[in-house]
């Protein structure tokens, strides 16, 4: 996924603030900025539908391999919209000033109690008054085709002490870095 860097401040920087990842590198990235995010934009209807549809989704988990769990009832909208179109965007926000994720991705429906049994925690009965054992939860499983990410190199304390200097020095020291996912 290129994005252009015309007019964006990483030009005037001293620094490199381009890092894309790749495999676990990549993988990993996702895991920690999802995990502190712990839920997304889930948009669906990407191809198909005009407007998309867009929902907060909680992600349930990023597994080895980069791909990204949640839960949904049998019966709801999302899962007859994946059923129709699969393509699914997912964007994330960490934290307010970094740990943002953009995620295109293919979306596939499965019953797998196994799976359900390992992701399941008490606070999921929220959604799913009938518990793990529920007939009608399913699982979303978005596999990732490519990805974005913008995050802060050195954490949320380095880069506000690096945008005061700037505003005292008059010299751009962003602490962003941004790059692309390639999760093979």
């Amino acid at each position: 996924m290129a994005t252009s860097q015309e007019g964006s401040t990483n030009n005037t920087q001293e620094e490199d603030n381009i890092k894309d990842l790749g495999g676990k590198a990549a993988v990993e990235k996702l895991k920690d900025l999802a995990e502190k995010a712990e839920s997304c934009f889930f948009c669906t209807s990407i191809k198909t539908g005009l407007p998309l549809s867009v929902r907060p989704m909680a992600i349930q988990q990023v597994d080895d391999e980069g791909n990204i769990w949640f839960m949904s009832m049998k019966d709801s909208h999302k899962n007859d919209e994946i059923a129709a179109d699969p393509f699914t965007h997912l964007l994330f926000q960490a934290g307010a000033h970094s740990g943002f994720v953009n995620i295109y991705g293919i979306s596939e429906i499965l019953r797998d109690q196994a799976k359900i049994d390992e992701l399941w925690s008490p606070f999921i009965k929220t959604w799913f008054q009938g518990g793990k054992d529920d007939p009608n939860i399913t699982l979303i499983k978005v596999i990732p085709s490519e990805g974005y990410y913008w995050d802060t190199k050195h954490g949320t304390a380095v880069a506000f002490l690096k945008m005061a200097a700037s505003v005292v020095t008059g010299k751009t020291m962003d602490d962003s870095v941004e790059g692309t996912l390639e999760i093979d």
